[in-house]
């Protein structure tokens, strides 16, 4: 029967497969404990912040195989959240995953492991964001994860700007377990195997904990998703007027144009090799290139994983822990040949110039270049090899009625990118093409010894550290007529690193077709914190907290908090929070070396200028030069929630919760609005004359770089509605939640010292509903769960809009399975995840076709399990 009282408020958060609830937390906890968003020990569970926890059972229940799979599903979670779905050859966080709480960035989310901060991965998220990979921490080690839903800079410094995750891990075990998991797509790739075991013992003095993980996943092409396998989505889709033809303008044999002027330009049809009549594209005068079939969707994923957790009482009141934990992940990714955009040249006299024997030719004896995709080397191939590791040695004790805890943490993780196939040397190339041991224009008559010489391997070499020291204290300061006066109080020193270095190829610009970021930096901070619980009455408890933290390389700063629970019936709780955060600059942002990136964009001034030369009006890769800023400062917030929960009977129970965010100073780039409003200063935006007139030119970099330039707005309501019904058929629990974004507004400078909105609730990947609907069946031997995700329209993206076109529109696909517990200590399941293969929405902004940061393109993923536990 559930119950909601005063001592099961925060425990009424947990959800059951994303939403369902658990039986009631037990009704009283001698030993003090730590709840997820305090450091005060409580007997008890109660707490006045929202928290939602996710049990071992509750995440299996949703067939994910890694904590990515379960975050995606959260409908607290928002644009930002990235997993290893759209790797590339051109992507600088491959094989990596986060997780972005209500959209406010997978930066301004702190994940913690056991209530300890872990180190980001050393390849940044799109060359700025830093990010900490989940996929470090395997789900046979999860005990439960806590989700804790508001602002939490005053507990535990930076990043906790929309939220925390802290994922506990499991210190329990007693016996051995044994798991197996095996799954596959309905078309094609992504089979995935998983392989567990868990064993553990303990006694009067000690506990130990061992857990072995294996995980591997076959890739997934978009080649193999018919909605996704071309990058002609206009053929795709023959009859819809909005889509766009993303093949890339660098084709094979490629498109020949006058190195003076390359909007004079035609398309190669000269000698043996000509370009295919299917990549004609005699509109644009271009030799196109379909690169989607090549590139994988989802990588190629192998990891082991293993985790140890000890504990050793010294005596009554002294006790000594150990938390050891490592992973090695291996991703491969692929791509299509490498292109190239007018770098290339070859002189007039050239003993392979096409034009050599046709005198009466415009371009006989003139210097060339060319769009030239080097197929003859093969499709680009990337290898990632990552370590991560982290270690904990820690003491804990008791003082009278006060516990005490010292820690020391270390934590690396270690990443090498190899290219292996695929990527030309430039330098090398143009020295092929000037000597004539390379013809760019008759693949086929260039020899093995020449493509061996233009070929080469490509390194990139990462490393992140995180080295802690932590103590705290916890206790009754003294005792009040509505009961203890409860303290907690602490210090941390924390010292960071991070690198990120491409081998000397890329330093010189010699590798084209990939993107790499060059990053060096360090820190230190120290921070002390206080709390104070406060019984103003027996049923009303005022929380504060507050936080002071001294960065070494931009200042200093102070947060506080203040929340409240109050319990006027034993079925009714109020609770409300203020507090500040801040989110420091991340080392990348500040460390980046000279990185070039390659962003999808729209040459509006040449657009407006001259129409849709070499389509200047669609969106399409331009290449932007970054550097770190030094003087960056730390992104700012405010934020407040009020929230109440009620026990509407003893088997049906709500929360509803109002939360606010105002962020100031945001760290950001904006490239388009850059290139919209600078493209014409040769300092901001470096271009080609053409001899077209009118014309500004082509684009060949932008330069950009960070500032502090945004402030962002958002609210919205968090619903959370459970109902139990015990029948003779069965126990029954029925759940729901909903995220409903009631206001978000992202503000940025605009023209003339003003504003803009840059993004609002509704438009692209900013969906107002996401929600999840479930039920949970029991009965004897057997249960079974299914759960409803939906996922609201959205508009396009801005740059593609047009007048009449549709939505990117909702998402609702369904997770099922079934569990028998009918032999001894065996467990089997049966289960899929989107069990009616639901294709993602239409998507009018990139080649696949759909919001990959969005919505899935797995498809439905069928999977049995077997567990054992002996």
């Amino acid at each position: 029967m559930l119950r909601f009282t005063k001592k099961t408020a925060l425990a009424l958060s947990i959800s059951s497969a994303l939403i369902a609830s658990q039986a009631a937390v037990a009704a009283e906890e001698i030993e003090r404990i730590e709840v997820t968003g305090s450091h005060i020990k409580r007997t008890n569970m109660e707490g006045p912040s929202p928290i939602t926890s996710l049990s071992a059972d509750d995440i299996a229940k949703t067939g994910v195989t890694d904590l990515i799979g379960l975050f995606a599903k959260l409908p607290i979670s928002g644009q930002g959240t990235f997993s290893t779905q759209a790797n590339s050859s051109d992507d600088t966080a491959n094989g990596g995953s986060s997780v972005s709480l209500r959209g406010l960035g997978a930066d301004s989310t702190l994940i913690l492991v056991n209530g300890r901060r872990v180190s980001v991965s050393p390849f940044a998220k799109g060359i700025d964001t830093a990010f900490v990979d989940i996929n470090n921490i395997p789900v046979s080690a999860i005990k439960r994860v806590d989700i804790l839903k508001d602002g939490a800079s005053a507990t535990y410094g930076s990043d906790a700007i929309a939220g925390v995750i802290n994922i506990v891990l499991r210190d329990d075990v007693e016996g051995v377990e044994l798991s197996g998991k095996w799954g596959d797509t309905a078309d094609g790739g992504g089979e995935e195997q998983n392989l567990s075991m868990v064993f553990g013992t303990s006694s009067d003095k000690a506990s130990h904990t061992f857990i072995l993980d294996y995980f591997k996943r076959e890739e997934v092409l978009y080649a193999d998703r018919d909605y996704a396998k071309s990058a002609n989505q206009t053929a795709l889709r023959p009859n819809d007027p909005y889509t766009t033809d993303f093949r890339s303008s660098s084709g094979i044999p490629g498109t020949i144009a006058l190195a003076a002027d390359p909007s004079n330009r035609i398309i190669d049809t000269f000698g043996n090799d000509v370009c295919s009549p299917e990549d004609t594209d005699l509109a644009n005068n271009l030799c196109r290139y379909d690169y989607a079939p090549h590139m994988t969707m989802f990588p190629a994923t192998e990891r082991f994983s293993y985790n140890y957790m000890g504990k050793y009482e010294v005596n009554d009141t002294l006790r000594v822990f150990a938390e050891l934990n490592g992973q090695n992940s291996k991703s491969t990714i692929r791509g299509a040949g490498s292109p190239s955009f007018n770098e290339l040249t070859m002189d007039g006299d050239n003993i392979n110039h096409p034009f050599a024997d046709m005198p009466t030719h415009e371009f006989y004896q003139q210097d060339l270049t060319m769009r030239r995709r080097t197929v003859d080397i093969g499709n680009r191939e990337k290898r990632v090899d990552t370590d991560y590791y982290r270690a904990i040695l820690g003491i804990q004790g008791e003082i009278n009625e006060w516990s005490w805890e010292a820690a020391y943490s270390y934590i690396k993780s270690e990443s090498v990118e190899r290219g292996v196939n695929g990527f030309p040397n430039s330098r090398r190339t143009q020295e092929a093409i000037d000597s004539g041991l390379w013809d760019p224009f008759e693949p086929s008559s260039n020899s093995q010894e020449s493509l061996d010489y233009i070929e080469t391997t490509t390194t990139r070499v990462g490393k992140s550290t995180n080295r802690t020291l932590d103590v705290k204290f916890s206790g009754p300061l003294m005792e009040m007529s509505h009961g203890d006066l409860l303290l907690a109080v602490g210090a941390e020193y924390r010292e960071e690193s991070i690198s990120d270095n491409p081998d000397d190829q890329f330093l010189r610009g010699e590798v084209f077709g990939t993107e790499a970021t060059q990053a060096n930096g360090s820190r230190d901070n120290m921070s002390i914190f206080g709390e104070l619980a406060i019984p103003v009455l027996d049923e009303l408890e005022v929380q504060m907290a507050v936080r002071y933290e001294d960065y070494s390389d931009f200042g200093s700063t102070t947060n506080p908090k203040v929340s409240f629970l109050w319990s006027p019936t034993e079925d009714l709780n109020l609770r409300g929070s203020w507090g500040t955060a801040f989110r420091a600059p991340s080392l990348h942002q500040m460390g980046l070396g000279r990185t070039d990136e390659s962003p999808n964009l729209v040459d509006t001034l040449r657009c407006a200028a001259i129409g849709n030369q070499d389509r200047a009006c669609e969106p399409q890769e331009y290449t932007a030069v970054f550097e770190g800023n030094p003087d960056l400062q730390p992104e700012e917030s405010e934020s407040y929630n009020l929230g109440v929960v009620y026990n509407i009977t003893d088997n049906l129970n709500f929360s509803l919760d109002y939360y606010n965010y105002s962020i100031e100073d945001i760290i950001d780039s904006d490239t388009q609005f850059l290139m919209d409003t600078q493209g014409l200063d040769p300092n901001v935006v470096v271009r080609i004359p053409t001899a077209i007139p009118n014309d500004p030119g082509q684009v060949v970099t932008i330069n950009d770089g960070f500032q502090n330039i945004g402030d962002l707005d958002t609210s919205g309501l968090d619903l959370d509605l459970r109902y139990l019904l015990t029948s003779d058929y069965g126990e029954f629990r029925f759940g729901y939640v909903l995220n409903y974004v009631l206001e978000y507004e992202d503000r940025r400078p605009g023209e003339n010292g003003g504003t803009r909105i840059d993004a609002q609730e509704g438009d692209f990947e900013q969906p107002e509903f996401r929600w999840t609907a479930s039920v949970d069946w029991t009965q004897n031997d057997f249960n079974a769960n299914m759960a409803i995700n939906y996922i609201d329209a959205f508009e396009q993206e801005a740059s593609v809009q047009t007048t009449g076109m549709p939505k990117v529109g909702s998402m609702t696909t369904v997770d099922a399975a079934i569990n028998y517990f009918g032999i001894e200590n065996t467990v089997l399941t049966l289960g899929a995840t989107n069990l009616f293969n639901e294709e993602p929405p239409m998507a009018y902004h990139d080649f696949m076709g759909f919001a990959v940061n969005v919505h899935s393109g797995q498809g439905r993923f069928a999977y049995i399990k077997a567990s054992y536990k002996f």
